[in-house]
C-alpha cells in the first residue's frame, strides 16, 4: 500500500495460530462483545491439523465484522506476522494471540487513542501501548509515571523501567517496512526484535489501562519449544540488545548484564565458537560484558543441557 492508497479499516486484529481450536474461542469471544467494530480480523494459520479452519468458516457466517483467513505451510509465528502484515487493511496492526482474550472496550480505546493524536503529529509515533492483567485480573504490566505517556519503548523498558508484559499496536506501514527475517523458518524469532528496531526513535503512546487479557498457561503460540529450539531466536535478540542499545546501560546495568549471559548461552546452544560469538558484538562494552558474563553463561547452558 503506498501513500496515495488509503486504509479501509482503522485497525487490523490479527491472530497467529498453530492447533489453537480449543482456545481460539477466546479472541472470537473478546471481539464479538467489543464496543467498537469497524475493524478486520486477519487469522493466519502455521500449518495447523486440527479444527481451526472449520470453526472460523463458521465464525465468518456469525460476525458483525470482517473475518480473513489464511492457511501456510508451519514456517514460524514469525512468516505468518509478515504475511498478516502483507494482507492488512488496517492503518494499525493489533497481535492478539490465539490463547488470549481482552476487554469489551480494547479496540475502542486503541482507536481512540491514536485518533487523540493530531495527524500532524502521528508520523512521529510507533503506535499505541497498553498494559495487561491475567487471566485472574493480576495487573503483570507496573504502571506508566502518567495516564498518557508519550515515550520510545527502550525508554519505557530502560530508562523509566517499566518492564512487564504489555500490548503494543503499531502502524502497519512501519511493520511493512520492518519484516521478520524469511529466511529463518521454523524457528522462534522474538517479536521484541522488530518492535525495539521500530521503537527506538519513533514514540509510543503509553496508556495506563490494562487491555489485554494474557493467560498465563505456558506458551502463547506456535510451538512448545526449550532453550535449544529457542537458540536462534535467544542469541539474535541478546546481540541485538547489545550492540543497539547498549547505551541504555546506564539506566539498567543489570538488564545488559542479563543479556551478555544470554547471548553467551545461547550461542554455546548453537555450538558457536567463542571467536565467533566475539566477533557477532559490535562494541568494546558489549563485548567486555560478553567476556566477564561467560562464567555464567556456560553454567547457565550446562544446566540447560542437564535438565533436558
Amino acid at each position: 500500500m503506498n501513500k496515495a492508497e488509503s486504509y479501509q479499516y482503522a485497525i487490523t486484529v490479527f491472530t497467529p495460530t498453530y492447533n489453537r481450536a480449543h482456545t481460539l474461542h477466546r479472541v472470537y469471544e473478546s471481539l464479538v462483545k467489543q464496543t467498537y467494530t469497524l475493524f478486520e480480523w486477519i487469522i493466519v494459520d502455521d500449518g495447523s491439523t486440527d479444527e481451526t479452519a472449520a470453526i472460523i468458516d463458521k465464525w465468518k457466517t456469525e460476525a458483525d465484522f470482517t473475518i480473513r483467513y489464511f492457511w501456510q505451510e508451519n514456517q514460524g509465528k514469525h512468516i505468518a506476522i509478515n504475511q498478516g502484515v502483507k494482507e492488512a487493511r488496517g492503518e494499525l496492526f493489533m497481535i492478539f494471540d490465539s490463547d488470549d482474550a481482552c476487554t469489551n472496550d480494547a479496540v475502542e480505546r486503541i482507536v481512540y487513542t491514536w485518533e487523540s493524536i493530531s495527524k500532524l503529529e502521528r508520523h512521529y509515533f510507533a503506535g499505541i501501548g497498553t498494559l495487561c492483567v491475567d487471566q485472574y485480573g493480576k495487573e503483570i504490566s507496573p504502571r506508566l509515571p502518567s495516564k498518557v505517556f508519550d515515550a520510545t519503548w527502550l525508554e519505557v523498558n530502560y530508562r523509566y523501567g517499566v518492564g512487564g508484559e504489555k500490548w503494543g499496536i503499531f502502524r502497519t506501514e512501519l511493520l511493512r517496512k520492518n519484516p521478520f527475517p524469511a529466511e529463518i523458518k521454523k524457528q522462534y524469532i522474538p517479536e521484541s526484535i522488530i518492535w525495539l528496531r521500530i521503537g527506538k526513535k519513533l514514540k509510543t503512546r503509553f496508556i495506563n489501562e490494562a487491555l489485554r487479557i494474557y493467560y498465563i498457561e505456558g506458551p502463547s503460540m506456535v510451538h512448545e519449544v526449550g532453550a535449544t529450539k529457542n537458540a536462534l531466536g535467544g542469541a539474535l535478540e541478546h546481540a541485538e540488545i547489545l550492540n543497539s542499545y547498549i547505551a541504555y546501560i546506564k539506566y539498567r546495568p543489570l538488564e545488559f548484564i542479563r543479556s551478555a549471559v544470554h547471548y553467551g548461552r545461547f550461542s554455546m546452544h548453537r555450538k558457536v565458537s567463542l571467536l565467533a560469538q566475539y566477533r557477532g558484538l559490535r562494541n568494546t562494552l558489549g563485548k567486555f560484558l560478553w567476556f566477564i558474563a561467560l562464567p555464567i553463561s556456560l553454567t547457565v547452558y550446562l544446566r540447560d543441557k542437564a535438565s533436558k
